[in-house]
Order: structure tokens, then C-alpha cells, then sequence
């Protein structure tokens, strides 16, 4: 989910923790991850790893740390994530993850960002959240929006979300294996009415998002605060053979899709 392709020298990686079950990749589904605990007297979390270094580019206004939750119920083709994050990973300890944010507080961050993957997944977010604000950070969620319920349930104590809107909903299935996009549509809805501050975020690939796609987008999000459009990146270990040879979504096509969905939203930025 995060705009950034990550490197593994970026990254933390975890100790040994609860195990991941996910459904098959091979059809649109609507199942949700299950996490599985072993027996065990250490009390795990579930960020399964973590930034080395804040950055300034993924919470607006905020110098952040990025955590991230492994597992996620979408099947993008296209997710830069999924080596590290839609395989089973490991949680770190709370110890660790304490341990880190102090760190962090050292070095001036005031944000975190909780990315995955899809962090509605995880029965602790809740309890990551409060940790985390504890600490004085301000959060920021990525999410699908798969999950509306678990939104709603952590919505006041996040102060910004960042909500992928992949396509429109009836090409949902087809762009990431996910059934039914209809919770995503009442996540959209939530952030409407309750959210502090939100975005939307699409990944434009070139072929699949044409116009007339993109006119669905608009008219399902029309009135939206903000949408943000990133290009689609080829890279050698992107999900679905196909697309690691496809070449990266061009600056002309990012602006025609904004000039395309501007008369939808209050704002829209480009990040190419």
C-alpha cells in the first residue's frame, strides 16, 4: 500500500510470532485473514516490521515512522508490498515495538503511519493504536477499506486515513481478487461523515484504467476531499508475471486521469 517500493536494507524484519493463513490467490474471494496464535509466553504484536528511518513523504505534515501489518484479503497483481507483506511474517514483540517508538521519539518523529498489508485484519490494532499514542504520536491508517466495522471501531483515534480506491466497484473483483467491494464503498462512506482527515489513493495501470473507468471512479467518489494518483511501477517480483514487464504508467496519462476526476473531488495530486 505504501507509494514507495520498499528495499530490505530499509527494513526490520521480526522474531518468530503468530502465523498467517490466507485465502487463495486464484479467485475473487471475500475471506478475511485468519491469525492463528501458537502457544507462547512471550506477548506478541502484530507489526511485522518496521522503517528503519522516518520519512516526510507518507503522513502529510508529519515526519513518521511506518509500521507494517502483515496480510491482506486483496490480490493486487500489481502490490509492491507482497513479497514482504502477503506471505506469512512473523510479529514482533511489544517490547520491540516500545523500544522502537522511543527510538523514533528520539530522532523527532511525531507520526506513524500503519500500513501493511491491511491492518484491519489484526485483532491487536486497537491495542497498537493506544501504544502508539501513548508515546504522543499522531496515527495514520492505510487501509483497503474491507473492513468498515474495524474502521468505525478505531476511526477516533486515527487522525488521518489513507483509503485505496483501486477502481470502480464493479471492477473490483477482476483488479484484486476481492469479491464484493460493496465494505469498501461504506468505508468511503465513514470517512465522508466521521473521519478527522482522509485521502483516497489510486495506482492508475494505464491499460486497465481508461477513461471510461475512471469516469466510474469519479462518479462513485464525487465529492471526496481528497484523491491522490500514483503511477503503477514494474518491478521483477510484482505478483502477476504479466505486469513486471509492463512499462511504468506515464506522466501524461497521470495528468489526463486528473484533469479526467478533478470536477469529482475538492483536491487531487499527482505523485509521478
Amino acid at each position: 500500500m505504501r507509494r514507495q517500493p520498499l528495499a530490505w536494507g530499509d527494513i526490520a524484519v521480526v522474531e518468530p510470532g503468530p502465523t498467517l493463513v490466507f485465502p487463495s490467490p486464484r479467485a475473487p474471494h471475500d475471506a478475511r485473514n485468519t491469525i492463528h496464535h501458537p502457544p507462547s509466553s512471550i506477548s506478541l504484536s502484530p507489526v511485522a516490521a518496521y522503517l528503519k528511518q522516518p520519512t516526510l513523504v507518507d503522513f502529510p505534515g508529519r515526519l513518521a515512522a511506518i509500521f507494517f501489518l502483515s496480510g491482506c484479503n486483496f490480490r493486487c497483481g500489481y502490490c509492491h508490498n507482497a513479497a514482504l507483506l502477503a506471505a506469512h511474517r512473523a510479529g514482533m514483540t511489544w517490547d520491540r515495538v516500545e523500544q522502537a517508538c522511543v527510538n523514533f521519539r528520539k530522532h523527532w518523529a511525531d507520526g506513524v503511519v500503519i500500513t501493511g498489508g491491511e491492518p484491519t485484519l489484526s485483532p491487536e490494532l486497537p491495542e497498537l493504536i493506544g501504544r502508539l499514542k501513548r508515546h504522543g504520536f499522531a496515527i495514520k491508517l492505510d487501509t483497503n477499506g474491507s473492513r468498515p466495522e474495524v474502521l468505525a471501531a478505531v476511526l477516533a483515534d486515527v487522525d488521518y486515513v489513507a483509503l485505496d480506491i483501486k477502481c470502480s466497484l464493479a471492477a473490483y473483483p477482476r483488479l484484486t481478487g476481492f469479491a464484493d467491494a460493496r465494505p469498501v464503498a461504506r468505508s468511503l462512506d465513514l470517512l465522508r461523515s466521521q473521519a478527522c482527515a482522509y485521502e483516497l489513493r489510486t495506482t492508475l495501470l494505464e491499460e486497465f484504467h481508461t477513461d471510461a473507468e475512471l469516469s466510474e471512479v469519479g462518479r462513485w467518489i464525487d465529492g471526496a476531499n481528497r484523491l491522490v494518483l500514483q503511477p503503477f511501477l514494474p518491478r521483477e517480483d510484482l505478483p502477476d508475471p504479466e505486469l513486471r514487464k509492463r512499462p511504468r504508467t506515464p506522466p501524461d496519462r497521470l495528468r489526463a486521469a486528473a484533469d479526467l476526476l478533478r470536477p469529482h473531488v475538492r483536491e487531487i495530486l499527482c505523485r509521478d
